[in-house]
């Protein structure tokens, strides 16, 4: 049965993908609310904007009223909440934004969720029965892992390193407190590293592979040894709509790649396919553009999910291994030079806010 989905953080990289998946591949009707901040791209929902099932909402999570006003008019029957703050250094330079935005907008959010759901009928309503509050997450939650073989379970107790972990376990908290309490019907997803099409040039992969092709250094932190589960975003778009539609209520799925690779080792191989795809006028390999600086503060030092539950109890295996899940990726931004070029030079901001 088609259903209403209201995404959060619908214009950012994750949130991008989940509403590109429902409105090409299900019926489901999507409303994305997006405060567009500077990570949040119009431009990456460019091939559904136009679609009838789509609705896009130019607000901010911690504006209650504007909350409470989206569920009465839109009716949703899943929220998807991925709005948030998520780029480790940038909560390291100013952490309070990221304690505003994941935490209070969280509460605000499910708040309105709340209200919004009691006031369903809820002995005889489908839709009330139906209605879920999925909340997105991340595996930083649970801290690092110091043995080779260790992996993050759903049990794993929590220990955030950074200011954007922290906010980000804090927000967990306060959807299960909701769920507990309140017996809001909630589940909570925390995945791996996420890369793919349409990321923002400032994370690794896309800074690695936008670099490369400009001849800039390959900046890696410390040594380059820091592993992390990466995980194609259009295989966590496809597994957070099936938790959200087939989990069971309360309970909580990770969601990983089953690609652990080192920090360094995903530059190298950006570089040879970067070799490969685009030769460099020059013969040299874009490897001699690796630089390593000064490690971050709190830096940690190993990521691995075991997502053996949703596997287990949903069916869901990623589709793409590390090698073609990258290949993909380097290919998209060779085709979509356009759209890296108007994030570098800020040229979509204007736009998207209708300034130009």
């Amino acid at each position: 049965m088609p259903r209403t989905f209201l995404i959060t953080g619908g214009a950012g990289f994750i949130g991008s993908a989940v509403v590109r998946e429902l409105i090409a591949n299900t019926d489901h009707t999507v409303v994305n609310i997006d405060k567009l901040t500077y990570a949040g791209n119009l431009e990456s929902l460019a091939s559904v904007a136009d679609s009838p099932r789509y609705t896009f909402i130019h607000a901010d999570i911690c504006d209650a009223q504007a909350m409470r006003q989206a569920f009465a008019i839109h009716q949703p029957d899943v929220v998807m909440h991925l709005a948030a703050e998520s780029h480790v250094d940038r909560s390291i330079d100013g952490p309070l934004e990221f304690i505003h935005t994941n935490m209070v907008g969280t509460a605000v959010l499910l708040e309105a969720a709340r209200s919004y759901w009691k006031a369903l009928p809820q002995t005889s309503s489908e839709k009330a029965a139906g209605f879920r509050f999925h909340h997105i997450s991340t595996d930083e939650v649970y801290g690092d892992l110091e043995g080779t073989d260790d992996l993050f379970t759903e049990t794993t107790p929590y220990a955030p390193s950074s200011p954007y972990s922290a906010s980000k376990a804090s927000s967990d908290h306060l959807v299960r407190a909701w769920q507990r309490t309140y017996g809001l019907p909630t589940l909570v997803t925390n995945c791996s590293n996420n890369y793919g099409p349409y990321h923002f040039p400032e994370k690794l992969i896309p800074l690695v592979i936008l670099n490369a092709l400009a001849g800039k250094p390959l900046p890696v932190y410390g040594d380059g040894q820091q592993i992390r589960d990466w995980l194609y975003v259009e295989d966590h778009a496809r597994a957070l709509i099936q938790v959200a539609t087939e989990g069971r209520v309360g309970e909580t799925y990770n969601i990983g790649g089953h690609n652990e690779q080192t920090n360094l080792h995903v530059v190298q191989t950006i570089c040879d396919l970067l070799d490969e795809l685009v030769p460099p006028a020059d013969k040299r390999s874009r490897r001699e553009l690796i630089t390593f600086v000064k490690d971050r503060p709190g830096h940690d030092q190993r990521y691995a999910i075991d997502a053996s539950k949703i596997q287990r109890e949903l069916g869901w295996t990623p589709q793409e291994t590390f090698e073609t899940g990258l290949r993909k990726t380097v290919q998209w931004y060779l085709a979509n030079e356009i759209w890296w070029r108007r994030v570098q030079d800020g040229s979509y901001q204007g736009e998207r806010l209708g300034l130009s």
